[in-house]
């Protein structure tokens, strides 16, 4: 996988409320990475698949849901290199054909359904080790990406913004924790201990408290030294993929006025959570915010799907 320039864009938001609040807010465009294997998907699987290729695996086995951005990104990218590749969906075969699934089988993935019994093991030590029995010489790789080269991957986010802008404060929305223990690892590595950055990762799961230790397992030794982040976990919306017709319309009027598209699963909750941020005081005048976008926008093709957005309300999308 190789990018057509070194960086992401960096854009500037203009936006009524943040001329009100007296705050700078610029994005980081790592939705436009990649056509398809966008934002921290492509950061993550980036030293992933180098290491594979490197060590002579025959092909690649990962875990997500029947939706899940990391499934769509890693099917295609195992397609680029001609790899074989397998998707641990949690879920019923129902779901084979749904939008998410149906391109990723499109681009040569098996996909193997289990319940979330099963599903609850892609941890487990013993689990792990039958499946690479099952398929032997296959490279495994966590659910979301989520592991020490992902970080590797994420954290050469913090050295770009260090040529393109100043910032106070990162955010960046938080699933399985990998984007934000690379964020933090960048820090610490180019910052050490002088840095002033505030690093925020802003939970899109219910009751995601969890997370902060699985973020820190991933830091390197370096890493763990840093003080600068939090994980907010109140702005979740009611939980994973949730959210209200409210939220969902302050979405929609964003996108609106500032011509960018967000999500209402992962980038739409980080940006639900900079509005209630500002109402509530919580950054200082002449702040200089940084949103990351971490793409996911394919994950609109399967709540249109399902009835729970409306497709002219969204960017319109390939079909398989």
């Amino acid at each position: 996988m190789k990018l057509k320039n070194n960086f992401s864009a960096l854009e500037k938001i203009n936006h009524p409320l943040f001329t009100q609040h007296k705050v700078q807010v610029e994005i980081k465009r790592d939705d436009l990475l990649h056509p398809i294997i966008s934002g921290n998907k492509w950061r993550k699987l980036k030293y992933n698949l180098e290491h594979l290729k490197k060590q002579g695996y025959s092909g690649a086995l990962t875990f997500g849901g029947s939706y899940s951005n990391h499934i769509h990104a890693f099917a295609f990218a195992c397609y680029q290199l001609g790899l074989p590749c397998l998707g641990i969906i949690r879920g019923e075969a129902q779901y084979e054909n749904n939008y998410t699934l149906s391109w990723a089988k499109h681009w040569g993935m098996q996909c193997h359904f289990v319940d979330r019994k099963t599903y609850r093991r892609r941890f487990d030590d013993d689990f792990l080790l039958e499946l690479s029995q099952q398929y032997p010489n296959f490279f495994i790789i966590p659910e979301g990406g989520s592991n020490k080269l992902a970080v590797e991957g994420v954290s050469e986010v913090i050295a770009e913004l260090a040529q393109q802008t100043q910032f106070d404060t990162l955010l960046t929305p938080v699933g399985s924790g990998g984007t934000l223990a690379g964020l933090i690892d960048g820090d610490s590595q180019l910052f050490e201990t002088k840095s002033q950055h505030k690093l925020l990762g802003i939970a899109v799961l219910k009751q995601a408290e969890y997370l902060s230790n699985e973020i820190k397992a991933l830091l390197s030794e370096q890493g763990k030294t840093h003080q600068n982040w939090q994980l907010m976990t109140q702005f979740h919306r009611g939980g994973y993929g949730k959210f209200s017709p409210e939220d969902l319309t302050r979405i929609i009027r964003f996108n609106e006025q500032s011509q960018l598209t967000f999500e209402p699963v992962y980038s739409g909750k980080m940006l639900l959570a900079l509005l209630d941020l500002l109402e509530q005081g919580y950054f200082k005048t002449n702040e200089r915010i940084v949103l990351l976008h971490t793409g996911g926008l394919q994950g609109l093709g399967g709540m249109i799907e399902q009835q729970r957005l409306r497709a002219n309300d969204w960017p319109k999308l390939p079909l398989p």
